[in-house]
């Protein structure tokens, strides 16, 4: 500041007076402010589908396999001859929170390098129960997640016609050394 600014300024301020210091004053916050929501990038991108649903009877067990894909993959994944390296636990979710969990979790899953998952939707005892829902449900989203190569109902000891175990895709990692090792074999 140069010599005019600051008298100018100390002119200004001539007949201020300065706050008591009141320790009694506390500030509320504003009674509307609505609290900052946080959007998960990843469920924008969530492109599984809640609308009209098929009911699966109870009776037909879970079952898929993309073209392409051995029957032997699915036949060990039937039998329980795949070790399962992660699990979801869908019981008593709601419809949509089930949708987010699993389009989450399959994501992180691929992310990680995982290939066998189980999944508990639990069992119902009408097709109308909620569990059964779930499980129908289930079955659309994951035929509609290219990740998921099969999906099959689980064995009575990881939790029966109420869980399934999902068989995913290699990253491109996996497949990888996969080709390295077996080249090395056949040189």
């Amino acid at each position: 500041m140069n010599l005019d600014d600051k008298s100018l300024f100390l002119g200004a301020m001539e007949d201020v007076q300065p706050l008591k210091h009141n320790n009694d004053v506390h500030w509320h916050p504003e009674r509307n402010a609505r609290p900052v929501q946080r959007i998960d990038t990843l469920q924008l991108d969530n492109y599984l589908t809640t609308g009209y649903l098929d009911i699966v009877p109870l009776a037909t067990a879970l079952e898929f396999k993309r073209d392409g894909l051995q029957s032997g993959v699915l036949d060990k994944l039937r039998r329980g001859k795949y070790s399962q390296q992660a699990s979801l636990n869908l019981l008593r979710q709601p419809v949509e929170q089930c949708r987010q969990l699993l389009f989450a979790f399959v994501i992180q899953a691929q992310k990680e390098g995982l290939r066998n998952l189980l999944i508990v939707h639990g069992k119902g005892r009408d097709d109308n129960a909620h569990a059964n829902i779930i499980r129908s449900y289930l079955a659309r989203w994951l035929v509609e997640l290219p990740e998921v190569q099969a999906f099959c109902t689980a064995l009575g000891h990881h939790g029966g016609s109420g869980a399934c175990y999902v068989a995913l895709r290699k990253s491109a990692e996996a497949k990888q050394e996969n080709w390295e090792r077996h080249a090395k074999r056949s040189r």
